[in-house]
């Protein structure tokens, strides 16, 4: 009889045949594949700067790439709010509607707007992942949740590094012009668009789509929690006075040491991180100018990053440290590793050199991302979990605003790339310092605490009654030695 009342309180998508939600989580990740195929995204920066389009360096780099960062700061919020009220699948058709109008634009838009605009869309398609890592939450059990985010993860990575595979054999051995990667680009987001369509557009969400009083089993969640009692009266109703509690228990949450330190770490981090990422083909065109297009090696270095990204991720759930007291360490050491990486990038005159600079970037920071999750995530729930790293993309994407402004835009410094290279290098070297600052600060700290236990340790055979015979006192001097 418990059994079955514990039954009828779990969600639909639990209580289905096995079967069922194997096929739908098999499908989502066969998705997750399919709409990483995009050959022409490698070459997307030699096609605008060679003869097929023909826009300036500085027009791509001062005019049309900022707009992407303007774009994605725009329409994060919006659409981090929309993926859970409209429960996933229209998002994902968003996203996959964007992907063509970015195909398109590439392949007849002729104007410096006609690419903005493309930079636009480019933005909506990043906002929108959160819409397919979330899907899969709806899915299956919580405690499937580990294994089935993996293979979501997995998915996504085997397709972006098939799909720059894919691009560098079309145009290194099949002497495929850029123009026409495109047009197969557009044919795979098109028939992504179709897959999207048969999705299954699930019947509960993490926020805003719950039956009431609804878990993840027989323990309420901490929506349901702070939800008890609100019912729908008042002006608001219970889902805004829910998320506003919930941003609230967020920010008493930043009291903690550690979930601190590596929100700090993911908004900082990611911000330089995402930024290489923007520009480093300018970098390449400017290092190598290649004047035939077989030996623009684009899709070859992201298939290679994407590899040891995934490597990388993979290594970091092995490393067994004590985190509370070397996480300072860490990321000093691999912050100031990434510094060394942008420096060698821009400072050399050797193509090979700085795709292995980009290779090694990008695989040091998919390195910490694992951990990142994993110390943050640790000590929430899935709610909570969920909305600090939307606030953390959020602040992120403020801070690559800013920097964008700053230093590419036009109307600000509107740094060459060189330059902002430069930039970058300073960011990450001053990150660098305050991490290995501050890991000096928990060693001296940790040390110190210490120090007065090792004092007790030592006094503590001396503490003994004077009249106590010597064959007494050694077997608990070894004791306290032990």
């Amino acid at each position: 009889m418990p059994e079955k009342h514990e039954d009828a309180k779990k969600p639909a998508s639990e209580t289905a045949p096995d079967q069922r939600w194997k096929l739908q989580v098999f499908y989502l990740c066969f998705y997750g594949f399919m709409t990483q195929i995009r050959p022409g995204e490698s070459f997307i920066t030699p096609y605008l700067l060679g003869a097929d389009k023909n826009f300036t360096q500085a027009e791509v780099t001062n005019v049309i790439t900022p707009v992407l960062t303007y774009s994605y700061m725009a329409v994060l919020v919006p659409i981090f709010l929309l993926t859970d009220y409209l429960r996933y699948k229209p998002v994902l058709v968003l996203q996959s509607l964007s992907h063509i109008s970015i195909w398109l634009l590439l392949v007849f838009g002729t104007s410096v707007l006609d690419m903005q605009l493309m930079e636009f869309f480019y933005g909506i398609t990043m906002a929108a992942r959160i819409a397919y890592s979330s899907y899969i939450f709806s899915l299956v059990a919580p405690s499937h949740y580990q294994r089935m985010a993996s293979y979501s993860r997995s998915s996504v990575l085997l397709g972006v590094f098939t799909s720059s595979v894919l691009g560098q054999l079309c145009v290194t051995l099949g002497s495929v012009s850029f123009l026409t990667l495109n047009y197969v680009s557009l044919g795979f987001v098109s028939f992504g668009l179709v897959l999207t369509i048969f999705l299954e557009r699930p019947r509960r969400s993490l926020f805003f789509n719950r039956p009431q009083g609804a878990g993840d089993g027989a323990v309420p969640t901490e929506l349901d929690k702070m939800a008890g009692g609100d019912g729908g009266g008042g002006m608001r109703g219970w889902q805004e006075a829910t998320l506003c509690r919930m941003l609230r228990e967020v920010g008493a949450l930043a009291r903690q040491p550690q979930l601190r330190l590596w929100s700090l770490w993911w908004i900082f981090n990611s911000a330089g991180y995402y930024l290489m990422l923007y520009y480093v083909q300018i970098l390449w065109n400017e290092i190598y100018p290649a004047m035939d297009n077989r030996r623009v090696y684009n899709g070859g270095v992201d298939a290679a990053s994407t590899l040891l990204g995934a490597i990388a991720s993979f290594g970091a759930g092995y490393v067994k440290i004590r985190w509370t007291l070397w996480s300072e360490v860490v990321i000093g050491m691999v912050t100031a590793f990434q510094a060394g990486l942008l420096l060698l990038m821009n400072t050399t005159s050797n193509i090979w050199l700085c795709y292995a600079a980009y290779v090694l970037f990008r695989g040091s920071y998919q390195f910490l991302v694992p951990i990142a999750v994993f110390q943050i995530a640790t000590s929430l729930s899935k709610e909570l979990c969920a909305l600090v790293f939307g606030v953390n993309t959020f602040f992120a994407t403020v801070l690559k605003t800013i920097i964008t402004i700053i230093v590419a835009d036009k109307r600000g410094l509107g740094l060459s790339v060189h330059p902002q290279f430069y930039v970058y290098f300073g960011y990450f070297t001053l990150m660098a310092v305050l991490y290995l600052l501050a890991a000096i600060g928990v060693g001296i700290r940790h040390r110190r605490r210490e120090q007065p236990v090792e004092l007790a340790v030592a006094k503590e055979p001396c503490q003994l009654p004077a009249e106590m015979p010597a064959q007494e006192k050694s077997p608990e001097a070894d004791a306290v030695r032990a």
